[in-house]
């Protein structure tokens, strides 16, 4: 399997390109990129900064990934973007490079679809299997946990988690974590308005989990209380090898910016 390189593209010496790789018009690669087996950069693609990417993904026109963060405590630092294998990452997408107060990289896993526009802050962390759909964006140290869904024109607020298998409606103003499985009403006071129960069964979650993780949203989600009395009511209706239960409560224990809670109209 042959590179293929257009000749209008500006590629550093310094650069490492692997084996099938294709570069298109117009494309510009920096000395300290390097791009894994079988990628595709179709044209009019910037690469810079210490970038790595892995196998197999595809970047389409106009995009650039591996520019300075927009931090304005960014002093310098030779902070990295990495990213796994097999994504999609659409037209005018941005990914940002690290900064020294948030571990110094800005991380992409594998199988993941950023639409066109999305933008990627310093210090992101995003897992494996993720759709980011048109124009939504990610402020700097935000966790998106697999399987994540975040609609159109969304704005996730710095330091928030969104956790696995969660959907975010479009338009949303998330400014709080948003526990795994959970959906998201649109809109800039947006709200939690019950599980991902289509996402569940997809995954093939049994009757059975889904309905202990019903009761496990009603009792810390929608009612008030005391957190640890909650936490503790929530455990003792799940068994030792419910982990999909389990992993909703670890989550809310260990939630740092507060939880996005059930919105009461919806």
């Amino acid at each position: 399997m042959s590179t293929l390189i257009h000749p209008t593209a500006i590629i550093d010496s310094e650069a490492e390109i692997g084996i099938g790789v294709t570069i298109g018009p117009y494309c510009v690669i920096g000395p300290d990129v390097v791009i894994g087996d079988r990628c595709e950069l179709m044209s009019h693609v910037v690469v810079t900064g210490h970038t790595t990417m892995g196998s197999g993904n595809r970047v389409f026109p106009f995009s650039s990934i591996g520019q300075i963060p927009q931090d304005l405590k960014y002093h310098g630092e030779k902070s990295q973007v990495i990213i796994g294998n097999n994504n999609q990452i659409r037209e005018n997408v941005t990914i940002n490079a690290g900064t020294e107060g948030g571990g110094m990289v800005t991380r992409l896993g594998d199988h993941n679809l950023l639409m066109a526009y999305t933008h990627i802050a310093h210090d992101c962390i995003l897992g494996n299997h993720i759709v980011l759909a048109n124009c939504s964006t990610l402020a700097g140290h935000v966790e998106v946990d697999d399987q994540a869904i975040i609609g159109g024109l969304s704005a996730i607020q710095q330091f928030v988690r969104i956790g696995s298998l969660a959907m975010i409606g479009g338009m949303s103003g998330v400014t709080k974590d948003v526990p795994p499985y959970c959906l998201v009403v649109g809109g800039y006071r947006s709200g939690l308005s019950g599980l991902n129960l289509v996402g569940l069964k997809r995954k093939g979650y049994n009757l059975e989990q889904i309905s202990h993780l019903k009761e496990v949203y009603r009792i810390l989600l929608q009612e008030k209380g005391k957190r640890d009395e909650q936490l503790a009511q929530a455990e003792a209706l799940l068994s030792e090898d419910d982990e999909v239960g389990r992993s909703m409560v670890e989550f809310i224990r260990s939630a740092k910016r507060g939880l996005t809670t059930h919105r009461r109209d919806a």
